[in-house]
C-alpha cells in the first residue's frame, strides 16, 4: 500500500457476504440493522468495496464479525477475506473476526491468520458476540494479538444489531460499555486498543479511558459527525486528537456521507489530517515494512 497515494483511511468497513453469497448475518438480524440505519438490504462483496474505495483514493480496514457461538450461524472466512485484501493490497487491510469463546483454538487460528495470511488486526463486538471484554474469555486472542503488535478494534455503545427485534434479538448492550475496556488495557498495556463508534450512551466513560490509558483511541465511525456529541468533537480537537480515527461503518454508512458531515465540523486545521489518516498510518503501522 502506497499511503502516499491515499487522502484518508476508513478503519472500520464491514465484509457482509462472501463470494458464494453467504452473509455475516442470520437474514433477521440482517433485516433489523437494514431498517435501523436506513441502508439496503443487499452488501456489496469485497471486490465491490475495493473498487468503491479505490475510486475514492481511501484505504480501508475490512473485517468481519463471528458470532457463531451467540447465534449458531457459521462466520465468513478470515482466511478469504485476507486473500481478497492481498489482491486489492492498494486499498484493503485485512482484520480477523474470532468468536472468543474458541479460545485457544481461535488463538492458534489468530496466529495463522497473522504469520501467513498478512492480518493486520482484530475486530470484537461484545454485544453479538455475548462476553464481556473484562471477563477473560477473549484473553487468549488478546495475548496473541499483543505479541504480534495488532491493534484489537472493539465496538462500544449501543449496535443497531438486534435492534426492535423482540428482546434485541437477546443482545445485552452492556457488554459494549467502553469502561469494561478500562481493565483490558491494564491488563494488556502493550496492546493497540480502538473503541469503536461515539459510544452512545457512554460517551464520557470512553473519553475518560482513552485520555487515561495511553494504548486506547477511538474511531468515530457509525455515526454521522453531525450528530456527534459536542463533548467528543471538542476532545478530537484536542486532548485526543492523535488518537481519533475516521471510520465510516461502511456499507451501512457511506464513508461519502460521513466525510460531507466532517468537513463542516469545527475543527483546527491541523487536527483533520490526523483523524482522517495520520492517525491510522501510525496506528496500524502502514509506514512499516
Amino acid at each position: 500500500m502506497d499511503i502516499r497515494r491515499l487522502d484518508a483511511i476508513d478503519v472500520h468497513v464491514h465484509i457482509e457476504t462472501d463470494e458464494h453469497g453467504h452473509l455475516s448475518l442470520p437474514g433477521d438480524f440482517l433485516e433489523a440493522a437494514s431498517q435501523h440505519f436506513g441502508a439496503d438490504t443487499k452488501r456489496p462483496t469485497l471486490d465491490e468495496i475495493a473498487a468503491y474505495y479505490r475510486e475514492r483514493r481511501i484505504g480501508a480496514v475490512v473485517f468481519t464479525v463471528d458470532i457463531e457461538y451467540f447465534t449458531g450461524h457459521p462466520a465468513l472466512s478470515n482466511e478469504e477475506i485476507a486473500e481478497g485484501a492481498a489482491k486489492h493490497s492498494d486499498v484493503l487491510i485485512p482484520f480477523a473476526s474470532i468468536d472468543p469463546h474458541k479460545g485457544r483454538v481461535g488463538a492458534r487460528q489468530l496466529r495463522r491468520l497473522i504469520e501467513h495470511h498478512g492480518v493486520r488486526g482484530l475486530k470484537f463486538h461484545p454485544s453479538i458476540q455475548d462476553f464481556g471484554p473484562d471477563d477473560g474469555t477473549a484473553d487468549p486472542l488478546l495475548e496473541v494479538a499483543q505479541e504480534h503488535g495488532i491493534p484489537a478494534l472493539f465496538h462500544t455503545g449501543q449496535t443497531g444489531i438486534g435492534a426492535n427485534m423482540p428482546g434485541g434479538g437477546g443482545v445485552r448492550l452492556s457488554l459494549s460499555n467502553p469502561m469494561l475496556l478500562d481493565d483490558v488495557a491494564m491488563k494488556f498495556p502493550d496492546l493497540t486498543i480502538i473503541m469503536a463508534h461515539p459510544s452512545f450512551p457512554w460517551q464520557d466513560e470512553a473519553l475518560a479511558v482513552a485520555t487515561h490509558k495511553p494504548n486506547v483511541h477511538i474511531d468515530l465511525s457509525g455515526w454521522s459527525p453531525k450528530y456527534f456529541p459536542p463533548q467528543l468533537v471538542r476532545y478530537a480537537n484536542s486532548l485526543l486528537q492523535d488518537k481519533v480515527l475516521f471510520g465510516s461503518d461502511y456499507p451501512l454508512i457511506t464513508p461519502d456521507r460521513w466525510l460531507a458531515d466532517f468537513a463542516k465540523l469545527d475543527l483546527k486545521p491541523q487536527v483533520r489530517p490526523k483523524i482522517l489518516k495520520d492517525n491510522a498510518v501510525r496506528v496500524l503501522k502502514l509506514d512499516q515494512p
